[in-house]
């Protein structure tokens, strides 16, 4: 048995060396956009590395729906995903995984008097660990009970070990995946970094939008889409690119700043309902069930000495998404539902706009954080039913179009 392993892994190795070119200066098979540490990423992101064995990071991040939760059911409702362990769900609606590494490591701008950076809604994945904050968001929820729910990185790396592509760790680390005591958290660091880096690829990150083609003089928008462009840069009406800001080639159409946007609760988030269901050690998930609040960064804050006074002016912030991928949906699916803002509490981007253009004028269900809301940039735009139309059909301009097979 052992000379069988020994055998199947020095088989992958000749291959990964033929195929990735390891060893003789060559980084990339001439057929695969991937060099060997972004594919080892890409097959970490696919796996289903749970506890049970239910669950991976695309189930959260799919692909072809804008790298972001795919289930209309869930979408349409509660928009948070279950955990490996289905009972058990987290508080917020997954965000894109796509351009999440091009977010600087989480930091207070002077400045602008703002925090900048970090993944996760509430910025808490900061980058200071492995010098990229997607890198250390990949390693949350492995451990995290209402996610992946593994019990170690112990547990997550003997699972990497036993893989089909445990030869290709080799490949990209010049040695075995080994989880020794006094190996297991660099290890575990490397799977961050690998994910990290498949998120960083150019078929996650890919700029293949119609609006890229655009700016490439490849295509020609629409009237609408025209329109639409330019209502999202005016100061006068749309202003979106005050936090969204379209700038040049491969813009990322986010700040990387933090908002309280004035959203209300999603009634249907099931976090609401987690006071009932239970860790392994007999807490329950949420204690304050439908008592509960999402601080955002400022709670995040709260927890790290250096900012605690910070906390209170930032409760109710989230993170500014991409809106790269924002309205990306199946093939051919018009009616695909998706969940906007962190909570999901809006299902279609008509929702949203409509939202921003009127908050303060017509009648909306109360903030969930009343305190520090946006009040400068949005709630009162004076934009015009047809308008509102037009800055949607220019945000489906931003749907990349190459498919990311598994």
């Amino acid at each position: 048995m052992k000379f069988q392993k020994m055998f199947g892994t020095m088989m992958f190795l000749c291959f990964a060396f033929v195929i990735f070119g390891v060893g003789s200066g060559v980084t990339k098979d001439k057929n695969s956009m991937l060099d060997p540490m972004e594919q080892l990423g890409k097959e970490l992101f696919f796996d289903k590395i749970a506890d049970p064995d239910s669950m991976s990071c695309a189930d959260c991040h799919a692909p072809n729906k804008g790298w972001t939760g795919p289930l209309p059911g869930i979408n349409l409702h509660g928009a948070v995903y279950r955990g490996a362990v289905p009972q058990r769900f987290g508080n917020r609606k997954p965000p894109s995984a796509a351009y999440a590494t091009l977010s600087p490591i989480f930091h207070y701008d002077d400045v602008e008097g703002l925090f900048i950076g970090g993944n996760f809604w509430d910025g808490r994945a900061t980058g200071e660990s492995l010098g990229n904050p997607a890198a250390d968001q990949a390693l949350g929820p492995f451990l995290n009970p209402v996610e992946m729910n593994n019990a170690s990185k112990q547990a997550v790396l003997e699972q990497v070990a036993a893989s089909k592509y445990a030869g290709l760790w080799e490949v990209v680390w010049g040695d075995p995946i080994s989880y020794e005591p006094d190996k297991i958290d660099a290890n575990y660091d490397r799977i961050g970094l690998a994910i990290a880096a498949y998120e960083g690829s150019s078929e996650v990150n890919q700029f293949s939008s119609k609006y890229d083609s655009y700016l490439e003089g490849k295509v020609e928008l629409t009237e609408q889409e025209a329109w639409g462009l330019e209502l999202f840069n005016s100061e006068d009406k749309g202003n979106c690119a005050a936090c969204h800001p379209s700038a040049g080639l491969k813009a990322l159409f986010t700040d990387f700043s933090f908002d309280n946007l004035g959203a209300p609760k999603n009634p249907k988030n099931p976090f609401y309902n987690m006071d009932e269901v239970f860790l392994d050690n007999g807490d329950p998930i949420n204690p304050l069930g439908s008592d509960w609040i999402d601080p955002g960064l400022g709670g995040f804050l709260a927890t790290r000495p250096e900012w605690a006074d910070f906390a209170g002016e930032n409760m109710g912030k989230h993170k500014v998404p991409t809106l790269r991928n924002v309205a990306k949906a199946p093939e051919n699916d018009n009616n695909f539902p998706k969940a906007y803002l962190h909570n999901g509490v809006f299902k279609s981007l008509k929702e949203v706009v409509h939202f921003y253009n009127t908050r303060d004028v017509e009648v909306w269900p109360a903030p969930e954080v009343p305190e520090n809301v946006n009040t400068d940039e949005l709630g009162n735009l004076g934009l015009t039913d047809d308008e509102e139309d037009a800055i949607v059909a220019f945000m489906k301009t931003l749907s990349d179009v190459n498919v990311v097979k598994k």
